[in-house]
């Protein structure tokens, strides 16, 4: 059997990550931005003892984050808002924070378990491009986040969601690709 020589491994490399940012019409600069404010916004939530926010879920795609989950009280979902906003490189923030009590040991189960199959269905859909997707589940909710290729790809995510049990809604936050929210990095 033949090896690859190190330069011809990092040539195919390159050409696997070009390739993959343009199928998911991604670039590489928009996925490091979004890890970062991932990063920086878990770790002011963390450091911030004023509210407890072990029930909330961040998503970042392309400079948007979606807060979901749930706040024990107004000032918590203000709060946590209010901090997203300030963060340097964020472009929008969509809260759907509920102000409620914590999910319950159960729902937060059904809730993976959602995750998962949905996650999983996204993949097995040769029609979908499952890198241009972000999302959370909290009480049987999907948020979705992310860039459909068009209305027709949408509507493909959208009937995956439907036919998982367990699902109560989905809230789609998902733009398309010629979008002008769409972050320009």
């Amino acid at each position: 059997m033949r090896t690859i020589d190190m330069p011809a491994r990092l040539l195919l490399l390159s050409l696997a990550l070009l390739l993959s940012a343009c199928v998911t019409n991604r670039s590489l600069e928009s996925g490091v931005a979004d890890t970062s404010l991932d990063l920086a916004l878990k770790d002011a939530l963390f450091r911030d003892t004023n509210y407890d926010t072990s029930d909330i879920d961040i998503t970042i795609f392309e400079r948007r984050v979606l807060l979901s989950g749930t706040a024990r009280s107004v000032d918590a979902r203000r709060d946590l808002s209010m901090k997203a906003r300030s963060m340097a490189g964020v472009d929008e923030v969509i809260n759907e924070v509920v102000v409620g009590p914590r999910t319950a040991f159960g729902q937060g189960t059904k809730d993976a378990l959602i995750d998962q199959k949905f996650g999983w269905a996204l993949k097995a859909d040769n029609g979908i491009y499952r890198d241009n997707y972000q999302f959370s589940v909290s009480n049987g909710v999907i948020y979705l986040l992310g860039v459909a290729q068009g209305p027709a790809e949408l509507d493909r995510v959208l009937g995956q969601a439907r036919v998982i049990d367990g699902v109560k809604d989905i809230v789609p936050h998902v733009v398309f690709v010629a979008d002008p929210r769409r972050s320009k990095t």
